[in-house]
């Protein structure tokens, strides 16, 4: 019986989107997974773990991605440029995210906060 077929393109999304919540570790491995509960322990750090995950998911060649998640599901993946333009944006905002935790962190330190 063939396993489901796991999505790179939904999984990238999901991570960029939904990966502070686990979403994608959820999607790909399902509720035993330890990792897809830490998400939820651990918000903050989870956010850019997200990122991370949602950057490698998107460049991870769709042969490799076959072979880990989809040996036996009888399809193979064409993620096209959907992905690509997932991966973009994932880094714009994953940066962008970055940059502003730096910022403040160095405006409370600084500061006390006095600026927010």
């Amino acid at each position: 019986m063939p396993n489901q077929h796991k999505n790179k393109t939904l999984s990238t999304l999901l991570a960029a989107l939904f990966g502070w919540l686990g979403l994608h570790r959820f999607y790909l491995y399902g509720k035993k997974d330890f990792w897809a509960w830490a998400h939820l322990a651990f918000p903050p750090l989870s956010v850019f773990a997200g990122f991370i995950g949602a950057l490698v998911i998107g460049l991870t060649p769709d042969e490799k991605w076959d072979a880990q998640h989809n040996a036996h599901s009888g399809q193979t993946s064409n993620s096209g440029w959907a992905v690509i333009v997932l991966v973009v944006l994932t880094f714009a905002l994953g940066s962008t995210a970055l940059i502003a935790t730096i910022a403040r962190g160095f405006d409370l330190y600084l500061t006390g906060g006095a600026f927010g």
